[in-house]
């Protein structure tokens, strides 16, 4: 089982023609990921990768079966890339994207949610559901078919702890990164209800970093729904400094919020296992 995306989805690149597009569009292919088509207003009637390229995603529609849209475009051009997937019904939009404009964010937020669509990210690693569909820049040796799901703001980490659920036999069902922007599609609590939903879950790594409150909005929710699935976090940035950002644009501490310690605090208050160190999630959730 797997959420969101699977063997039979079918996706397109916006922005395939792009050095990062172009390359990461090859390593999806080679997962075995079904690109159908790419996009690159002026580059219609090329090819890349033996893909056919389009100058909009209408046409890739009208064309090609399309269920979901991943985003290598420039910032700028980030959220006119990300609309016309919207309103294309495409589903789920990941957005690879780092440094959109923050309004330009919002406005793609609330157009999303008006249609239904789900955004993974924007600065996202994206998304991947293991031997079946690889929607990202993730690295997809490192992941093996399980029943561990996995959900991040970081993108290193989403690496380096999925290779630590490999290596101890655990395997995963389908990780994702949010994303590390303060403005982002999914939340943890959308993940945790998916996963809740997922037969082939049978425990939820979530990490975190410092900054925002989605770490202990995402406790409030296990808590009051009494969450039935064991779930094991780590929390990124123990010791950085108030105010000052740390890595992602959303990883910063104002005042009294925000900080590892609150996150800590009300994740453990709501049965979620603390790990100190990334490498003890895997022993966290090892049955």
């Amino acid at each position: 089982m797997a959420i969101l995306v699977r063997k039979g989805t079918n996706a397109i690149v916006q922005g395939i023609t792009g050095s990062q597009g172009a390359f990461h569009t090859q390593l999806m292919l080679e997962y075995g990921t079904k690109i159908v088509a790419g996009v690159t207003p002026g580059k219609g009637g090329s090819t890349m990768h033996s893909i056919p390229v389009f100058d909009t995603v209408k046409e890739t529609t009208e064309r090609f079966q399309v269920d979901a849209s991943i985003i290598f475009v420039p910032a700028a051009f980030a959220k006119d890339a990300a609309l016309e997937a919207i309103s294309a019904n495409l589903n789920p939009v990941i957005i690879i994207t780092e440094g959109i404009p923050v309004r330009d964010e919002i406005q793609l937020m609330e157009f999303a949610k008006l249609k239904g669509t789900t955004i993974i990210g924007p600065n996202t690693p994206g998304i991947i559901t293991p031997n079946e569909c690889k929607l990202g820049i993730m690295p997809g040796h490192i992941f093996k078919a399980g029943k561990i799901g996995l959900i991040s703001r970081s993108g290193t980490l989403t690496y380096e702890i999925a290779s630590s659920l490999t290596n101890a036999g655990l395997g995963q069902s389908t990780c994702l990164g949010i994303g590390g922007d303060p403005v982002v599609g999914l939340s943890f609590v959308d993940v945790l209800k998916l996963f809740r939903e997922d037969p082939g879950t049978s425990a939820i790594a979530m990490i975190g970093e410092i900054g925002g409150n989605a770490e202990e909005t995402a406790a409030e929710y296990i808590t009051a729904t009494k969450y039935p699935k064991p779930i094991a976090s780590y929390i990124a940035g123990r010791a950085a400094p108030p105010g000052k950002r740390m890595g992602h644009a959303g990883a910063i501490i104002t005042g009294n919020s925000g900080t590892a310690e609150t996150k800590i605090d009300a994740l453990r208050n709501a049965g979620v296992q603390i790990a100190l160190k990334p490498n003890e999630i895997a022993k966290l959730l090892h049955p």
